[in-house]
């Protein structure tokens, strides 16, 4: 006999979203002083990689939002 095997794996991806979203669900934390020493703690290439991974975000959260209320277009139909 053989046993098939149906479990997802975690991309490293998915994981480091599931980690900064623990992270940012302490409702405690400052947010704008996380930001102040972010950008006085890293490098600036480290600086605009979190700059396009919240650019991402947002741009997957509209489409996200076009794909609930049915809107696939820009362009005005005649």
């Amino acid at each position: 006999m053989y046993r098939i095997s149906r479990t997802t794996h975690t991309t490293k991806e998915e994981k480091v979203a599931q980690k900064i979203s623990v992270l940012l669900s302490d409702f405690t934390l400052d947010l704008e002083k996380v930001g102040f020493y972010l950008a006085k703690a890293i490098p600036l290439l480290l600086f605009k990689r979190s700059l396009e991974v919240l650019e991402s975000a947002k741009f997957q959260e509209d489409t996200v939002e076009q794909q609930r209320i049915g809107y696939d277009h820009d362009r005005f139909l005649y």
